[in-house]
């Protein structure tokens, strides 16, 4: 069994992935939806809102989430938190989950243009 705390004084992190468990999904967790737009070339992204509402942008769409919300990132699409009201909470799934230096080399960075910024 594993219980894990989300850390209301760190902007986000990881709960369970491959560092600590045989799991073949990392999850994890933002208190702010990050301004950094990337792309996963083998990795989904699940976005589950608890709490509060935030403004995602995937490829050329901004799409508003609140709670109760899930988003699924799909490997390729390019991605990036705009804005999060003060409370917002998510949790992240990534799949397959990955560590260290291969999930480091997994996320790329985009030009804002491609998401039409």
């Amino acid at each position: 069994m594993y219980v894990e705390q989300a850390d209301t004084d760190v902007k986000k992190g990881w709960y369970v992935g491959p560092w600590n468990s045989d799991l073949a999904v990392s999850v994890g967790y933002a208190n702010a939806g990050v301004d950094e737009p990337h792309m996963h070339s083998r990795i989904t992204e699940i976005y589950l809102v608890a709490r509060g509402t935030s403004e995602i942008r995937v490829e050329q769409e901004t799409i508003v989430l609140e709670a109760g919300d899930v988003i699924v990132v799909e490997p390729g699409e390019a991605h990036t938190f705009l804005s999060n009201s003060p409370d917002y909470f998510h949790f992240v799934a990534h799949v397959p989950g990955l560590s260290g230096a291969e999930a480091r080399a997994e996320k790329s960075p985009v030009q804002r243009s491609r998401l039409g910024l």
